[in-house]
């Protein structure tokens, strides 16, 4: 059906997409509607970078008797004032049985396009909506958490190469992630990144040790060469920030 509805992050007071809902009831079919089988993103996070638009698979029921006008899942904080998406697009009603639909919907964010807020990082709850033709709608708290988070970056170099066996590989890197404010990304300070060694020949990768990142992101280590193999980092995200692996570098050990 095509992207309806554009820019709906709101706060402060600031004018509301949709205005004839005004807050989210707890429970379902408080208007006359219950959405069930809610699905955002599969249960993963949504990860955003700087310059990409991201689209985020959501999946609802919805049975009502009421003749109604583009129902839609959305995420809130605080009360439906508060929204996060930047385009909706939305199927027809795929038919279940009289009255009941399966919508499939997809919200898009693009922090290229649409100006974005570090502190819109993290816990989104979020809700479930529709007009009905003549007026009136229903607003729904689904019960369900989506987590948006910050995309990160790692970087990675080992040397000498190549390198004796029995000398010193020193490794560096550097962790960075999305700053949506300025549309760049920045130095991640204080991160533990984990270290990880995958001999030449195998098939997984294991943690040699972990890392702290500096004041400046950077990452600083040495390992003794025992054999050759590429060596990457690895940084396993928290709330507000999603993981990263970095490239892999290889190294000869002779």
């Amino acid at each position: 059906m095509g992207k309806k509805v554009f820019r709906a992050v709101v706060t402060g007071g600031a004018a509301v997409v949709f205005t004839a809902v005004a807050a989210v009831p707890a429970g379902a079919a408080e208007g006359g509607v219950s959405f069930t089988r809610v699905q955002v993103n599969g249960g993963k996070p949504i990860v955003i970078g700087v310059s990409n638009e991201v689209a985020a698979p959501t999946s609802f029921r919805m049975a009502t008797t009421h003749k109604w006008k583009w129902p839609a899942v959305f995420l809130y904080r605080g009360n439906t004032g508060d929204r996060l998406w930047h385009a909706i697009d939305s199927s027809d009603c795929i038919k279940v049985s009289p009255g009941v639909c399966d919508i499939k919907e997809t919200m898009f964010f693009d922090p290229s396009e649409w100006d974005m807020r570090n502190s819109e990082a993290g816990a989104w709850k979020v809700a479930a909506e529709v007009y009905f033709e003549g007026g009136g709608g229903d607003t729904d708290d689904e019960g369900l958490t989506a987590y948006v988070k910050r995309n990160s970056r790692l970087t990675v170099n080992a040397s000498p190469e190549p390198v004796s066996k029995g000398k010193t590989i020193t490794v560096t890197g550097k962790v960075t992630r999305a700053n949506w404010e300025t549309r760049k990304y920045a130095s991640y300070e204080g991160r533990l990144v984990s270290l990880q060694f995958k001999p030449t020949g195998a098939a997984s990768y294991t943690t040699v040790k972990k890392v702290y990142a500096n004041g400046s992101g950077n990452l600083k280590t040495t390992v003794k060469a025992s054999k050759a193999g590429t060596w990457r980092w690895v940084y396993y995200g928290n709330t507000t920030t999603g993981p990263s692996t970095s490239a892999g570098d290889n190294v000869v050990v002779k």
